[in-house]
């Protein structure tokens, strides 16, 4: 293994993938419904800065919930594998 390559996760380690959910597709219709309001006035631009807020809120709170129930080795800093300027290979 070269100092240069990247570290592998262990075999059997599983990658967290999210589930389901409507909130990218809530919050593209929030930023779009905002973006209209800027050209059409306050009563469609208020509508769209409240869902989009919203949705933002929604997605950080639940992703941040999701973060505190991963075991404990994820929430473990990750090492710096990047070689130091006196170990760095040089190029003549």
């Amino acid at each position: 293994m070269s100092p240069l390559d990247r570290p592998v996760p262990p075999t059997g380690e599983e990658i967290h993938i999210p589930g389901p959910s409507a909130q990218p597709v809530l919050l593209t219709i929030g930023i779009t419904i905002t973006l209209l309001g800027i050209t059409n006035g306050l009563i469609v631009l208020i509508p769209g800065v409240v869902l989009t807020l919203l949705v933002l809120i929604g997605w950080i709170r639940d992703a941040r919930h999701e973060y505190e129930h991963l075991p404990l080795e994820h929430h473990l800093e990750v090492q710096d594998t990047t070689p130091s300027p006196e170990n760095r290979p040089h190029a003549e």
